[in-house]
């Protein structure tokens, strides 16, 4: 019998820990498992609902053609880079260039590890948000980088404090990661917000990476883009997706726009690592987005309704919250006199009600004393945790 080998992983690795959900979520499927509980399940932010039935039956009808199995463009299809210079001019005015501005990526998580690997040089810092997505963050540690996290609170409305951030130091800052409509805490951003982010960029020689997957979700503004502001093409690269508004999360189609040269870069690193997308869901994605606002209006009727039952659980469980959050979640204050933080709540609404909530701690500091529900769930759902909290929480 062969001698086992002893190999360690890299210390890329260091730091970087199993992704909070796929554990919690073990844990509490054996919870289930050993115990016959049936734990109500109000974290992940995963659509439940199909796309539009349109975008399936071009995904159906393209995927029957005997020409489309191949391996496609690593630069993406015409079809899909077109349908997003399109999409970017009828939503957001912005224009872009199909051919040199527009980069389709498999999903806009993978986005953010390739712009942290083409751009970052071990030791080079990276603003980034807290709370925040927590992919943010390893993303920046695989790549080398190092994270400064700058606070996002009530006290500034969730938005950047430019001011503390450059007392703070900004020796070494090579790129800001910025997301609005925010996630977690449901932030929506204004034009003078982005014309800040902008010439706080251009101001340090910082790049600015801005993660826009939410504006279509309860959203009560009209829906706006970073690349809006004059000049942002030379400050700014943008990441969007059709997970959320969409509906298709599984499918993974996100896209980067911005100026060709950087979009280039990213292109060159990113050729070594896949071979493009199937051409079929390039295809139905062209029609996804070609829907008007007849889809976001039925989708949000649905993601309202859900908000005001999540707004009933919140006020069960004695959390405050504000209203007109946009996104796929509600981000709630733990109760006043809660002695404890948001990891050891959870915990306890899990264990006395069996229901799991977000603790709002996975995102940063700033997210202590916070939870987060998702809306990506029926509403009798959240009714029936709502129920579990009135019956047994804090009796």
């Amino acid at each position: 019998m062969a001698k086992a080998v002893n190999i360690a992983r890299s210390h890329r690795m260091d730091g970087i820990g199993e992704y909070y959900f796929s554990r919690r979520l073990r844990e509490l499927a054996e919870i289930e498992a050993t115990t016959g509980r049936q734990i109500v399940k109000l974290a992940m932010g995963s659509p439940d609902l199909p796309p539009h039935q349109s975008v399936i039956d071009r995904l159906a009808k393209e995927a029957q053609r005997p020409d489309v199995h191949k391996y496609m463009s690593y630069q993406g299809e015409p079809i899909l880079r077109k349908a997003f210079a399109d999409w970017y001019k009828k939503w957001y005015h912005v224009d872009l260039d199909f051919k040199s501005e527009i980069y389709p990526l498999i999903g806009s998580k993978e986005g953010i590890m390739h712009l942290c690997m083409t751009f970052l040089n071990p030791g080079d810092k990276v603003l980034v948000p807290n709370p925040g997505y927590p992919t943010y963050s390893a993303g920046v540690k695989l790549a080398g980088g190092v994270m400064v996290p700058y606070s996002l609170n009530k006290a500034t409305n969730f938005y950047p404090d430019f001011e503390a951030i450059e007392k703070a130091g900004l020796d070494g800052v090579k790129m800001m990661l910025v997301n609005y409509p925010n996630m977690p805490t449901g932030q929506t951003p204004t034009m003078d917000l982005f014309r800040k982010i902008i010439d706080f960029g251009a101001k340090h020689n910082i790049l600015i990476i801005h993660d826009n997957p939410y504006s279509f979700i309860r959203n009560a503004e009209a829906p706006i883009s970073i690349m809006a502001v004059e000049g942002a093409k030379e400050v700014a690269l943008e990441q969007n997706s059709l997970s959320k508004a969409h509906s298709m999360a599984g499918w993974r189609v996100g896209v980067l726009v911005g100026k060709a040269d950087w979009i280039k870069s990213v292109m060159t690193f990113r050729s070594n690592m896949d071979s493009g997308m199937f051409y079929p869901i390039q295809a139905a994605s062209e029609t996804a987005l070609s829907l008007g606002e007849e889809w976001f209006k039925e989708l949000n009727a649905i993601y309202y309704g859900r908000e005001k039952q999540a707004y009933a659980l919140l006020d069960a469980l004695g959390c405050s919250y504000r209203k007109n959050q946009a996104g796929l979640f509600v981000w709630a204050e733990l109760p006043e006199d809660y002695k404890g933080d948001s990891f050891s709540f959870s915990d306890e609404v899990i264990d006395k009600c069996d229901v799991f909530l977000t603790p709002g701690g996975i995102f940063g500091s700033e997210g202590e004393r916070y939870i987060r529900i998702t809306l990506c769930c029926p509403e009798e759902l959240l009714k029936k945790a709502t129920d579990n909290v009135l019956a047994k929480f804090r009796k």
